[in-house]
């Protein structure tokens, strides 16, 4: 569906909702995970797997690399039915490379499967935290501010429901406030504390 289309529609279905008095909300996943020491180790862990897999499919694309050089250099020594052989042992190889490329980087591939086996706890955490503030709130519909099948060109900050999700699950929004805050301080007086060592080390 056109996304101009669906946000008219959600606009049309948000005032219908309204005049019957029902809540509409949103939360943004993305920001929500992004806080999420259990997301940070999951990211972790799917980068490891990449660089597993890469690693791999580098070694063995080598491998057949190392076997055409080969082959070129003493094609001309070589019997007709010999070089024939090393034809089809490159050939193989270089087919078993693209099989396991493909089973493992391709669509619903390896990494796709280990990627939603390692996110799903996460996902189910946001999910029972939703629940939660959904029945506290007395909403009727949220949605995910950070989902591609929906997009918002202006959200209120009323409907915000992000900072409750967040503390359903053990995040302090205050904290991480106050960090944000400190971080901006200090980067503010680190241009001041540069130009102050600069200006030492010329009267030196």
């Amino acid at each position: 569906m056109n996304k101009q289309i669906f946000l008219l529609i959600l606009v049309f279905f948000s005032a219908c909702m309204s005049s019957f008095g029902q809540k509409i909300g949103y939360i943004d996943t993305e920001y929500i995970t992004s806080k999420m020491p259990e997301y940070q180790k999951a990211q972790e862990d799917i980068e490891k797997l990449t660089t597993k897999w890469v690693k791999e499919i580098s070694e063995k694309n080598e491998e057949v690399a190392k076997l055409e050089k080969a082959y070129r250099a003493e094609e001309v020594l070589l019997t007709e039915e010999m070089r024939q052989q090393r034809l089809r042992t490159i050939t193989d190889k270089d087919k078993e490379v693209k099989e396991l490329q493909n089973r493992v980087f391709g669509l619903n591939g390896e990494l796709f499967k280990k990627k939603q086996e390692i996110m799903r706890p996460i996902l189910d955490q946001i999910v029972k935290a939703t629940e939660k503030i959904v029945k506290l709130k007395r909403l009727d519909f949220i949605f995910d501010k950070a989902s591609d099948s929906l997009v918002m060109i202006y959200t209120n900050p009323t409907h915000d429901y992000t900072d409750y999700v967040m503390e359903e699950l053990g995040i302090s929004v205050e904290q991480l406030k106050e960090k944000e805050k400190e971080e901006q301080n200090n980067a503010k007086e680190e241009p001041a504390g540069n130009s102050k060592a600069k200006t030492n080390k010329k009267t030196n």
